[in-house]
């Protein structure tokens, strides 16, 4: 689901932010999600998500069809499948420890986080939303974890999300509905790996990847982070970077 081996020396780091009693005597088999919408939005609200927001779907690319989606959206989720490897990444692509402070919360992907990717991916697109981060409450799972991090490096917030016992629990859950449950017990089989986009500090699209060196400053997008999504997503599917097996999700206000 990741090139997250490639962070192997992540997982042998000591774990220094820990929830929940002997977190590091039992290692936890994060399985990966299903890219399904409703999944993602009731994951998310069970652990602090207001009911204001939601995960909502594109079903393509067309304006017409992106006149539908509800507005305004605060970020996008990924999941596709690579096929290049790490090595041939553009270099522009790559991500650097530089902009770590280019937006308001980044965290790494170990190999322990695997098929975690999902749920890193949605972290990234709710903590740098201002509207949404500003609604999640302190007594929640997102809300501890956000308040247990909000001062740490990017791999000390890998490893508190590897040893978050309450995450753990509620992941495991929401992993067994949908399609998901066909895979959890072959996990050899993912081949899909899910990535955020938002907007940097600056107002720039980036792209926010646990298993890259850092941040990746895609460019201007005029504000517009579905639209300059596209644009990248695009872009990578003409360079034969990803298949055409993609999904695309939003981050958005709520309409129930």
């Amino acid at each position: 689901m990741s090139d997250a081996d490639d962070q192997a020396s992540l997982a042998s780091t000591p774990a220094m932010i820990e929830n929940g009693d002997d977190a590091t005597s039992k290692k936890f088999s994060w399985p990966p999600l299903e890219s399904n919408p409703e999944v993602f939005t009731n994951y998310l609200r069970s652990i602090g998500l207001s009911h204001n927001f939601a995960i909502g779907e594109v079903f393509g690319f067309d304006e017409d069809l992106l006149a539908f989606l509800p507005q305004p959206i605060l970020g996008i989720i990924v999941c596709y499948e690579r096929l290049i490897p790490k090595s041939e990444i553009r270099d522009e692509d790559k991500g650097a420890t530089e902009n770590y402070d280019k937006v308001t919360f980044y965290m790494h992907q170990s190999k322990e986080l695997d098929n975690a990717c999902g749920i890193i991916a949605c972290l990234h697109a709710v903590f740098n939303s201002t509207a949404t981060s500003a609604e999640i409450k302190h007594d929640t799972v997102l809300g501890k974890f956000k308040e247990r991090t909000q001062n740490v490096t990017p791999l000390e917030r890998c490893l508190a999300l590897e040893n978050d016992t309450d995450f753990q629990r509620i992941h495991k859950n929401y992993a067994s509905k949908g399609q998901s449950r066909e895979i959890i017990s072959d996990q050899s089989v993912v081949k899909h790996h899910f990535v955020a986009y938002v907007l940097s500090n600056e107002g720039n699209l980036v792209e926010l990847d646990g298993t890259k060196a850092g941040p990746v400053i895609v460019g201007d997008c005029g504000g517009d982070v579905l639209r300059g999504s596209i644009k990248e997503i695009k872009g990578r599917l003409e360079r034969g970077e990803i298949s055409e097996s993609l999904s695309m999700m939003t981050l958005n206000y709520s309409h129930d």
